[in-house]
C-alpha cells in the first residue's frame, strides 16, 4: 500500500500529454508564439477598435491565441498535477503563467476599448456574420457573438483600463491561496504509519480517502481517521490562512466590481440567480437529511457498531459483495453502461483507454481525488487514483461525461461558446453515473446484487454529490457570510463552523467525533468560487434527464445530446430547459430527493429480506 515515487510508476496506468506536445520544447515555442501573437494585435488593433469590422478583427485573431492559450497551459499544469514533488515541472509551469499573465496584461484593452464604444455598435457588432465558417460553425455564424454578449452584461462591473490591466497582470498572485493549498496538501505532508493490534499499517492521504475510509475493518478504520486527523490538524493554521487569503480576495474583488456581495459577484459568472443557490443548500440539508440520517442508522445495525461515528460514513452495505474491479475490466462495465449515449460516444470510451487519457496511477505528490481537463482542440485528460473498487468505475464514469460533454460542445462551437456555466457543468458527469447504475440494474435480478448497486448509487453518487459536496457548500456560504459583513476567518473558526454544519445534518444519528471538524482543509473547492454546491445542482438536473430516458427512450437521448453540444450559449436555465427540466421551480429538486429516499427505503427492506 506504499505510494510509489511518480517516476517509477508504470508508463501505461499515466496520461499521454504527447497528445497536445511531443515535447517540451514544441509547447515552449507555442508559447513564444503567443507572445508575438499578442505583439501584433497590440500593434494593429490597440486604440483603434471603433469600428463593427474591426471588432470582430481582433476578436478573431484573440479567440486564435485563447486556443493555443488553452494548451500550453494544460501541458504545463497537469505535469504538475501528477506530481508537486517535480521542481522542474513546478518551476516550469510557474513560468507560463507569469508568461500569460504578460500577454493577457498587454491584451486587456481588448475588452476595455470595446466597451467604450456605444452600445448600438456593440450589438451590431455581435450580430454581424462571418464571411466563412470559423472552427466548426456553420457559414454564417459570428464566432464572437456570445463573447461580446457577455462583455455587454459585464459592462457595469468593468473598471478602468489602466486597472484592468495591472489586476492582469497580478493574476499569477491571484493563485498563490490555491497553489498555497496544495504544497501543504501534496508536498509536505507527511503521514506516520499507524497500529492496531500489532500490526503496522502504512498511512498517505490518498490511502487514507481511498482505502481506509471504507475499510470494513472498525479498529483500522477509526485509527486511520484519528492518525490522519492528528497529521492534518498540524496544518490547520497556515490552511486557514491560504483560505483566509482566498475569500477575502474574493470580498475585495467583488466590492472593487461594485457587487452588493460576494456572493452576486461569483454568482455572476455561473449565470444564475441567488435563489438557486439558497434553495440548493437549503432544501437538502432540511430535506434530505432524515433520509441520510436513516442510511447511517442502517450501516450502523449492518455493521453492529457500538455507535456511529463520522469515520464510519464511507462503509458500504455490503462489503463482500464489493469486488475488485481491474482497470481493463472497467472498460467492459463503461462500454455498456453508456452504450444508450451511441456509437460515437462508446468509440469515445475505447478511445480514451487505448490512446491514454486517463491517468490512473497512485503516486506520492499527485492530487487526490479526480478531474476532467478539456483543453479546446485536443482531448480530455482524466486524473484518477484507481484502488479496483467499483466506486473507481463510477468516479471515472463521471469524469468521462466531462469528456464526453466538451468533446461535443467543443466541436460544435467557438471557442468563446465554450465556456460552461459551473452550474450545469456537473450534469453530464452525474448522468453518466447514473446511466451505469441503471444499466447495472438491468443486468441481473438477484436481491443482493440490486442492494449493491443501491447502494452504491447512494453510498457514491448521491452522497458525494449531495452530501459531501452539499455539505461543504452550507458551511463555505457561513463562511462568506463572515466575510460579507466585514469578518475573517481563522482555523479555529472554520473548525467551529465545519463541527456545526456537519452537527446540523447528520443531528443524533452520527457522532461528530474530533478530526471531523477539519473535512473543511480536505477539498480544493473552496478556492473555485461557489463550487461545491453546483454538484447537487447538476445531479438534480441529471436525475430528471435520467427519468425520461427510462421513459421516453431515444427522444430524451436525442435531447441530452443536442444540451451537450450547445455547450455555453445559453445559461442553466435554458441548459436544463432544453433537456426538459424547468430549474426554475423547486420540483426537480425536491422529486431528486424523494427518489434518494425511495431508493433507501428500499435498501433498508432488502436487507431485512437478506
Amino acid at each position: 500500500m506504499e505510494l510509489m515515487m511518480r517516476k517509477d510508476v508504470p508508463e501505461e496506468l499515466t496520461w499521454d500529454l504527447t497528445a497536445i506536445y511531443a515535447t517540451e520544447e514544441d509547447m515552449l515555442r507555442d508559447a513564444e508564439k503567443m507572445e508575438a501573437m499578442s505583439l501584433e494585435i497590440e500593434k494593429r488593433y490597440k486604440g483603434k477598435l471603433n469600428t463593427a469590422e474591426r471588432i470582430n478583427a481582433c476578436l478573431d485573431e484573440y479567440r486564435a491565441l485563447l486556443a493555443v492559450s488553452t494548451l500550453v497551459s494544460n501541458y504545463s499544469y497537469l505535469a504538475v498535477e501528477v506530481d508537486y514533488l517535480n521542481a522542474h515541472n513546478k518551476e516550469r509551469n510557474d513560468r507560463i503563467e507569469l508568461k500569460m499573465s504578460e500577454i493577457f496584461s498587454r491584451l486587456s484593452f481588448i475588452a476595455s476599448e470595446i466597451l467604450e464604444q456605444d452600445t448600438a455598435l456593440l450589438e451590431a457588432a455581435a450580430n454581424k456574420t462571418a464571411d466563412a465558417a470559423p472552427e466548426a460553425l456553420s457559414k454564417g455564424t459570428n464566432a464572437n457573438s456570445l463573447y461580446l454578449k457577455k462583455l455587454l452584461r459585464l459592462k457595469p462591473h468593468r473598471l478602468q483600463p489602466e486597472t484592468e490591466r495591472v489586476l492582469a497582470t497580478l493574476s499569477p498572485v491571484f493563485n498563490t491561496p490555491y497553489q498555497v493549498y496544495n504544497m501543504a496538501k501534496l508536498a509536505d505532508m507527511h503521514f506516520p504509519s499507524f497500529t492496531v493490534n500489532g500490526q503496522e499499517y502504512p498511512l498517505g492521504y490518498s490511502l487514507f480517502e481511498d482505502n481506509y475510509e471504507y475499510d470494513s475493518r472498525t479498529e483500522v478504520r477509526r485509527a486511520a481517521f484519528r492518525t490522519f486527523s492528528d497529521k492534518i490538524r498540524e496544518y490547520a493554521n497556515v490552511t486557514a490562512a491560504a483560505y483566509q487569503a482566498q475569500v477575502q480576495q474574493d470580498k475585495l474583488m467583488a466590492a472593487l466590481r461594485g457587487f452588493s456581495s460576494v456572493f452576486d459577484s461569483l454568482l455572476f459568472e455561473q449565470e444564475v440567480d441567488i435563489s438557486l443557490y439558497n434553495r440548493q443548500i437549503d432544501l437538502i440539508m432540511e430535506k434530505l437529511a432524515p433520509h441520510m440520517r436513516k442510511y447511517a442508522r442502517l450501516l450502523q445495525k449492518l455493521h453492529r457498531l457500538d455507535r456511529m461515528t463520522f469515520a464510519d460514513l464511507k462503509l458500504p452495505v455490503d462489503p463482500e459483495y464489493d469486488p475488485k474491479v481491474t482497470i481493463e475490466e472497467s472498460r467492459h462495465y463503461i462500454e455498456e453502461g453508456l452504450s444508450i449515449l451511441g456509437p460515437e460516444y462508446q468509440e469515445m470510451i475505447r478511445e480514451a483507454y487505448r490512446d491514454r487519457w486517463v491517468d490512473f496511477a497512485r503516486n506520492q505528490g499527485k492530487s487526490t481525488g479526480g478531474f476532467c481537463a478539456s483543453p479546446y482542440g485536443s482531448h480530455s485528460f482524466i486524473l484518477l487514483n484507481w484502488n479496483e473498487r467499483m466506486s473507481d468505475v463510477f468516479t471515472l464514469a463521471h469524469e468521462l461525461g466531462h469528456a464526453g460533454h466538451f468533446k461535443a460542445c467543443n466541436a460544435a462551437q467557438s471557442f468563446f461558446d465554450t465556456d460552461v456555466s459551473t452550474y450545469f457543468v456537473e450534469a453530464p458527469s452525474t448522468m453518466n453515473e447514473l446511466l451505469m447504475a441503471h444499466y447495472l440494474l438491468k443486468t441481473n435480478p438477484d436481491k443482493r446484487f440490486r442492494r449493491w448497486v443501491l447502494s452504491s448509487m447512494i453510498g457514491h453518487t448521491y452522497y458525494h454529490n449531495f452530501v459531501t459536496h452539499l455539505l461543504e457548500a452550507a458551511y463555505q456560504r457561513e463562511v462568506y457570510r463572515i466575510i460579507d459583513a466585514g469578518g475573517s476567518v481563522q482555523a479555529e473558526t472554520l473548525c467551529r463552523l465545519k463541527k456545526e454544519t456537519l452537527e446540523r445534518f447528520w443531528g443524533d444519528a452520527v457522532e461528530i467525533i474530533p478530526g471531523a471538524e477539519l473535512t473543511w482543509m480536505r477539498q480544493p473547492h473552496y478556492y473555485m468560487g461557489l463550487y461545491s454546491y453546483t454538484y447537487s445542482a447538476g445531479l438534480t438536473i441529471a436525475t430528471e434527464v435520467c427519468d425520461r430516458i427510462e421513459k421516453e427512450g431515444e427522444a430524451a437521448v436525442a435531447d441530452w445530446k443536442q444540451v451537450l453540444t450547445a455547450g455555453g450559449t445559453l445559461p442553466p436555465v435554458g441548459l436544463a430547459k432544453m433537456a426538459g427540466v424547468d430549474i426554475t421551480t423547486d420540483a426537480p429538486l425536491l422529486h431528486t430527493i424523494d427518489k434518494i429516499g425511495e431508493m433507501i427505503d428500499e435498501i433498508c427492506g432488502l436487507s431485512e429480506e437478506l
